[in-house]
Order: C-alpha cells, then sequence, then structure tokens
C-alpha cells in the first residue's frame, strides 16, 4: 500500500510539474490578399483566458500555463480564423493568413442609460486640443518611408491576355508573396527614402528635406519628381482633426467635433497597449454611404488620448475604383506629456478590377518615425520650401539602404526589385509605358536626341480658314539639360496654304527658389476671346478652340522676354515685356483720332509693346518639380491670389498706343462641415485706357457641347466685351449628401453640384467711339456687344459620377436672352476620372 501510495505521488507530482509548464506561442498575422501585417489583432487560446494582441507588424507572443488545441485570431474587418495546437510541444510559431470581411460591429443592447462608448469618446473629444501635435509650436523628427504597388486579383483571363504572357515567367515567381496561403500579387513599383520632417506652429508652416531615395518602378521613367512624392510629407494623417483629405475627398474622422451624427460605437473592452491601459472602442458608419470610417481604436485610460488606431473606408462611401482605403498609425508621448505624435503609420489603398479581364492594385504606404524633438522651432524662412530634394538624393554605396532601414525588407520586397527590372526589359510592356506616358503627359519621348515630340491633341485640326491643320511640337527634356529648355512648333493649313510657328528658350537659374528666364518669338492664327491666355490650362478645350468656324481670326506676331522667381514661399513674381501684332481676318477698324468722328483716318491693324508685371501668392502653396516644369499641387486652407498689371508704351518697338490693365483674382476651396465642399473665383478688371476692342477683356464664352468650368457655358464666343468688371464663379459639391439618402440610388454612388456665374461690366463710351463704321477696303466693320446694368448671369446643377466618369451639367441663362443665337438652357457634359 505504502509503495502505492509512493508511486501515485510521484505521478501526481509529475502531472503537476507537465501541467504547470511555460508554453510560448508565437508567429505573425498577415493580410492574405496583400502580404501585408495585420496589426492590433487578437490571438487567443480557444476556450481559454490566454491570449495577447498583435504589434504594429503583426507579430504576437503568447507566454502562459495554459492551453488547447487551437490558436484563434480575429481583427475587425478579416475573417476569424482558427489553426491547430501540437499537442506536446512547448514552444510553437503559428502564422495567419486573413481573408477580408466587411466591418460590422456587434449588435449594442443598452437597456437603461447611455452608451457606455458615448462617454469615452465625449472626452476624447473634449481632451483632443491637448493631445493635438498641431498644437505645438514645432516638432520634427527623422522618417523612414517606402511606398509599393502591386497588381493583385490576377485572373484566369487576365493571365492569358497575349501580354501578360510575355511576362509569366516573372507572374510565376510571386505567385505566393502575400503568404503561405495568400493570393498571388506582383510588384510593380517600389521606393524607400529617408527624410528629416519639420513643423511649426506660428506661422504654420512644415518641410521635408528628403535626403535619400531608392526609387524602381516599370512605369517610371524620371525618378525625380516620384522621388518628391514618396517621403511622408503626402501621409500626414492627424484624427484630431475634425475632416482628413484623403484622395482629395474629405472624410469625417472618428473624433471629430460632430462624431454622435455620423458614427456609432461599442465598447470593447480595457487592454494593455505598448505600456498603457486603453480603452477598446469599435465605430461605423451610420449610413456606409458616407465619407467616414469604421474600425477600431485605442484610448488611454488617463489621458484619454489616441494610443492606437486601424480606420477602413469601406467601397460603399461614394469612393470609385476603390476596394477599400485603411489607414493604422501607431502614437507615442512626446516630452510635452499631453501631446501624442504618430510614431508609425501603415496606409493601404485597395484599386478595383475595372474589368473581369483586367487585374486590381494596391498601392501600400508605410512610414516610421524616431528621434522626435518637440518645441524648438527653427527660423521662419528656414520652412519656406515645403518639399526639397537633396542634390545627392539617389547617390549611395551598394550597402546604404541595408544599414540605413529602421526595419529590413520582406522577403517579397527584395525580390521585388530584382522583378521590376527584368519585367521592365519586356517589349510590350516598354510599349504600354510609352503609351501610359503620351496619354498623361501628351508627349512622346525621343530618347537618342532628348527631346519630346507634342503635345498631341493639337497635332491635327479642321477649321474654315486654314482647312486642314497640321502641327508639330518640339521640346528639350532634362536628359538634353536640366537648365536650357528649347521648344517650338510649325504648323500649316491646307486651304490658307501659310506657315505658323513658334520658338522659345528658357534658362531655369535655380530650382530652390525657382527662377526661370525666357524668350521666345510666335506666329499663329488666333480668335477673340479665345486666346491660349483665356482657355488657360483647359488643354482639351484649347484643342477644341482650333477647330469648326474660324469667327473674329486674325494672325498674331508675339515677342516676349520674361523673368520669373520665387521672392519667399508662397510669392512669385514675374515681369516681361511682349511685343505683338494684330493683322485681322475679318472686316475691323478703329479711328486713330475719334475727336473727328467720322472723319478720323482709320487703321486695319495695329502693334502693341508692353511691361508686364504678375504676383502670385498662395499661402503654403506646395509644388513638385516635374523634368523642366514647375506644378502646383494648391492650397490645403487659403486662397490663391494673383495680381497682373500691364503698361502698354507707345512708340516702344512700334507700339501703337499707351495704356494700363490690371486684373486681380481670388480663388479658393473650402470645406462647409458635413453639407460638402464650396469652391469660388472671384476676379476684378479695370482698364482705364481707351483702347480697340480686341485689347479689351473678354470673357470666355463655350458654344462646345462640353462642360467649362472657367467659361460661361451659355454665352457665345466674343459675345461681351468689357474695360471694367467683376465676376464671380461658384460651384457647391454636396458629394453624397443628397443621394446617399435616396434609397433606390444610393448604391450608383452620384454626387449633386450646384453653380452660379456672374459677370458685372461695361464699356465706357470713348473706347465704343473707336470702333470704325466702314474698314479700309469700305467694308461695314464688326460691332461688340457691351452688358448694360444687368449682369450676365447663369446657374446649373449637375449630377457627377455617372457611370464613375461623366458629369452631365443642366445650364439656364437667366440674363440677355434677347440676345440673337444664344441658347437658354442646355445639358452639357464633361469627362473626368472621379475617386
Amino acid at each position: 500500500m505504502k509503495q502505492f501510495l509512493a508511486i501515485f505521488w510521484v505521478i501526481s507530482a509529475f502531472f503537476c510539474q507537465l501541467q504547470a509548464q511555460n508554453y510560448t506561442f508565437t508567429g505573425r498575422v498577415t493580410d492574405a490578399q496583400t502580404g501585408d501585417p495585420v496589426p492590433f489583432a487578437s490571438v487567443a487560446i480557444k476556450g481559454k483566458t490566454a491570449g495577447a494582441s498583435t504589434n504594429f507588424e503583426g507579430f504576437y507572443t503568447i507566454k502562459t500555463t495554459q492551453t488547447g488545441d487551437s490558436l484563434i485570431v480575429g481583427s475587425l474587418g478579416y475573417r476569424t480564423r482558427s489553426k491547430a495546437i501540437q499537442a506536446g510541444v512547448f514552444a510553437q510559431t503559428i502564422d495567419f493568413q486573413l481573408e477580408s470581411a466587411g466591418i460590422k460591429l456587434q449588435e449594442v443592447k443598452i437597456y437603461a442609460g447611455e452608451n457606455p462608448a458615448y462617454s469615452i469618446i465625449r472626452k476624447v473629444v473634449k481632451e483632443k486640443d491637448l493631445h493635438n501635435p498641431a498644437r505645438l509650436s514645432a516638432y520634427e523628427y527623422d522618417s523612414y518611408n517606402k511606398v509599393e504597388i502591386d497588381v493583385d486579383n490576377l485572373s484566369e483571363r487576365f493571365k492569358r491576355r497575349k501580354a501578360i504572357k510575355k511576362i509569366v515567367g516573372a507572374i510565376e515567381k510571386f505567385d505566393k508573396i502575400a503568404g503561405e496561403d495568400g493570393k498571388p500579387v506582383i510588384p510593380i513599383y517600389l521606393s524607400e527614402s529617408i527624410s528629416k520632417f519639420y513643423y511649426r506652429n506660428n506661422p504654420r508652416k512644415q518641410k521635408e528635406k528628403i535626403l535619400k531615395t531608392n526609387v524602381k518602378g516599370i512605369a517610371v521613367t524620371d525618378g525625380n519628381v516620384i522621388s518628391q512624392l514618396v517621403g511622408s510629407s503626402f501621409q500626414q494623417y492627424n484624427f484630431y482633426n475634425n475632416w482628413l483629405n484623403i484622395v482629395n475627398k474629405d472624410f469625417m474622422s472618428p473624433i471629430a467635433d460632430g462624431w454622435k451624427t455620423t458614427y456609432e460605437y461599442y465598447l470593447v473592452d480595457t487592454t494593455f497597449v505598448g505600456g498603457y491601459w486603453c480603452y477598446r472602442v469599435d465605430f461605423e458608419p451610420k449610413r456606409p454611404q458616407d465619407q467616414a470610417f469604421g474600425g477600431s481604436i485605442w484610448i488611454d485610460t488617463l489621458s484619454h488620448a489616441l494610443v492606437q488606431i486601424d480606420a477602413t473606408i469601406g467601397q460603399a462611401a461614394q469612393l470609385n475604383f476603390i476596394e477599400k482605403i485603411k489607414i493604422q498609425q501607431e502614437y507615442d508621448q512626446t516630452d510635452n506629456d499631453s501631446t501624442w505624435l504618430t510614431t508609425k503609420s501603415r496606409v493601404m489603398v485597395d484599386v478595383a478590377q475595372v474589368a473581369d479581364s483586367a487585374a486590381g492594385m494596391l498601392v501600400k504606404f508605410y512610414t516610421s518615425n524616431r528621434n522626435i524633438v518637440v518645441n524648438r522651432p527653427r527660423p521662419s524662412k528656414f520652412y519656406d520650401t515645403a518639399i526639397e530634394l537633396a542634390d545627392d538624393s539617389r547617390d549611395f554605396e551598394g550597402d546604404f539602404w541595408d544599414k540605413a532601414r529602421y526595419e529590413p525588407l520582406t522577403a517579397g520586397e527584395s525580390t521585388a526589385y530584382k522583378l521590376i527590372d527584368s519585367v521592365r526589359q519586356v517589349p510590350v510592356v516598354r510599349t504600354y509605358v510609352e503609351i501610359l506616358n503620351i496619354f498623361v503627359g501628351g508627349y512622346k519621348r525621343i530618347p537618342k536626341v532628348n527631346i519630346d515630340v507634342g503635345p498631341y491633341l493639337y497635332t491635327y485640326a479642321r477649321n474654315t480658314l486654314e482647312g486642314n491643320r497640321i502641327r508639330l511640337g518640339l521640346r528639350t527634356n532634362p536628359d538634353f539639360s536640366r537648365h536650357w529648355v528649347f521648344s517650338g512648333h510649325l504648323a500649316y493649313g491646307t486651304t490658307d496654304q501659310r506657315y505658323k510657328y513658334s520658338l522659345g528658350v528658357d534658362y531655369i537659374f535655380s530650382r530652390k527658389p525657382w527662377t526661370i528666364a525666357g524668350v521666345s518669338r510666335s506666329y499663329d492664327l488666333e480668335r477673340i476671346g479665345l486666346t491660349s491666355e483665356s482657355i488657360g490650362t483647359n488643354a482639351l478645350f484649347g484643342a477644341f478652340a482650333r477647330w469648326g468656324n474660324y469667327r473674329r481670326a486674325y494672325f498674331q506676331g508675339d515677342n516676349s522676354v520674361f523673368f520669373k522667381r520665387e521672392l519667399f514661399k508662397g510669392l512669385t513674381q514675374t515681369v516681361g515685356m511682349r511685343q505683338r501684332s494684330f493683322d485681322p481676318m475679318y472686316p475691323f477698324a478703329y479711328r486713330t483720332n475719334p475727336q473727328m468722328a467720322e472723319q478720323s483716318p482709320i487703321r486695319g491693324n495695329y502693334q502693341t509693346t508692353e511691361l508686364f508685371f504678375e504676383t502670385r501668392w498662395g499661402k503654403d502653396e506646395v509644388f513638385l518639380y516635374s523634368d523642366n516644369e514647375r506644378l502646383t499641387l494648391g492650397t490645403q486652407r487659403w486662397p490663391l491670389v494673383m495680381f497682373r498689371y500691364q503698361r502698354g508704351v507707345k512708340h516702344l518697338l512700334d507700339g501703337d498706343f499707351d495704356y494700363h490693365r490690371l486684373a486681380l483674382s481670388v480663388q479658393q476651396s473650402v470645406r462647409v462641415g458635413i453639407l460638402g465642399r464650396s469652391t469660388y473665383n472671384l476676379a476684378l478688371g479695370y482698364i482705364p485706357s481707351n483702347l480697340p476692342y480686341p485689347l479689351l477683356y473678354t470673357p470666355l464664352g463655350n458654344e462646345s457641347f462640353f462642360y467649362v468650368e472657367n467659361a460661361y457655358n451659355l454665352m457665345n464666343f466674343f459675345e461681351f466685351a468689357c474695360d471694367q468688371y467683376a465676376q464671380v464663379r461658384f460651384e457647391h459639391n454636396f458629394e453624397g449628401l443628397l443621394f446617399n439618402r435616396l434609397p433606390l440610388i444610393k448604391k450608383w454612388k452620384w454626387r449633386f453640384l450646384v453653380n452660379a456665374k456672374a459677370l458685372y461690366g461695361s464699356v465706357r463710351q470713348a473706347n465704343r467711339d473707336l470702333l470704325a463704321s466702314v474698314d479700309v477696303n469700305g467694308d461695314p466693320v464688326l460691332g461688340f456687344n457691351a452688358l448694360s446694368n444687368t449682369p450676365y448671369l447663369e446657374m446649373g446643377y449637375a449630377i457627377d459620377n455617372i457611370f464613375k466618369v461623366l458629369r452631365l451639367d443642366a445650364v439656364h441663362r437667366l440674363t440677355y436672352r434677347q440676345n440673337a443665337n444664344i441658347t437658354p438652357f442646355a445639358v452639357k457634359f464633361s469627362f473626368r476620372f472621379n475617386i
């Protein structure tokens, strides 16, 4: 019996020791589609209390004395998954790949009182000004940024396409890049950058100096403009703000001031995250079509600051071509205890397939910030250049990135660099890349001679004066020179049998600050009221203006010289001189001495010589440098103001007139809360001098079927002239505010807009008296119309996003409806790529 008891105690002790054995489970949770880590996911032993959350890189560790038959993992927006635990193994590595699922919060049943999540969110909103990093006088940090673009959703039909068959060998290498049981993706672009980011509160400015970049892409022809886009400046998403601008749309933050009108919340639990006890609160939009997020936030229980956020924009949220956008951020406290800054950020944009025979696309951004310094502002002038690319940014030793990266590349990212180089050399890929570059830029690059041919929209036109117009344009590119820019065109009309041409030479003195000078000569056919100055940057409308019935056409010779410099951040000054000749192709004459009335001598042409001064001010305006051009990305909050003064000088280079012309314009886009976004453009002009009507201001009309934003769409070409004017253009986009609430059509994602345009102006009698009754050949001279005391008004309403690309505008002309050959109402269309 004693022997039996001894054996019993030994066996019992053994099992107790076995039961107390520590088990360790580690692994990584990734997205089955993208291969990206899934942070903040919950991992637990099924049926037990032991569990953990994944970190920002998707890794988890569970150390426990408990065990079971399986591990289970779950995360908002993914399907729950489990995997078996090997019995008797004390240290195991178990990875998970999660499939996406729709975001749906648990049903909340509140039997009495308020939803407990509301009191937490209310405290977050109350305290958010204390935690918002924008309140700091300044901060700066070192930043590592990574951008990857992948092709995904590779259907069998897509793989059978002729072009894809030629790179099928490269595709097969990446069949398992998303994970052991994930879906295949093909990397086509990968970039890395090391930068210094700087922010100052008063005046509010930010600057990023990109120190090093490594850019590889199948469709990348010049890395400089791309290198300016891969830093952290374009990945600044501050959820403490009420609105976040993403893909040029405004989304309400889950901790915005008006949170209760847009979101539902669910308090999940209290958990320990990164050294802080946090509330986990899940949230979703009350209406799926609203421009809002769904996901989870982790809130510090003591300070009510954000510690982590996982936010997703779903396909229903008024987005085209996009399945979802996911933003994940991790915060940490700064030296200022009340303020938290983002230390890690991951953004993923899932672009949908446009057809069964096409593939989808994934765009992924990753940012990691270190060495944060707060409340040490630098001099205001230091921030003047918002994005600064170091001259040696693409010069580095072979092992530089291995040492500089904050985290090593994944196996897929390492192989992606090799794949991109090999695929880029496939002939069919090169052809597609060239077509894409022509479509986007309008020019075909000729590598061996370092010139671009185009723009192709202007290559051919047909009109009543020239007949068939054929045009060839050329310009040099940065491979020729990063300072000298030569450009020109040659055109010929088969009916008038006359050559037209232009020649120009620009010299870029500096890109920081932008300083450029140029000289040009041109001779071409123009139309009153449809000059390149009035049309602006609308290339499609400019090309259309070369077609059809050429009324009030004239040949213009133009010689000009200019100098432009950015004097300080936001303020650019241009000065120059221009000499022009005017030779009309229609009956025209003006009186050289209007006091003599009908006895005055007349002339049918003239020349002008003018000095011009232009000031452009855009506070916080951001520019990119593409090839040898400077492109504006606009301003975030402030109006863009432009002032232009022209001084005509008589007898200088045979100029016929002394005159003054002044013009001021202000334009801005403003968020109007949940009501949408408004855009206005205000313009004032004054010409106090006596001039023939071709030298007065001619508002831009539109006789095409297209809707043109900067034109009066029911005004004929050259219907009015003004020597003093005030005009305003206004448009309000309700986005999905109205149509989202209509059950039958909300799935179409239409957007409703209203707009109005008004012009008030006049022509002084002295300028009317300059017009002769007949020209030098005795033919009657065509007159012109001027506005009376009644302003010209047109109003309209529009439905945008029809079939994702079409906009229809219904426009009403409210005044001057008695004028000849006018259209009081029209429906016009335009095509635009809408996200």
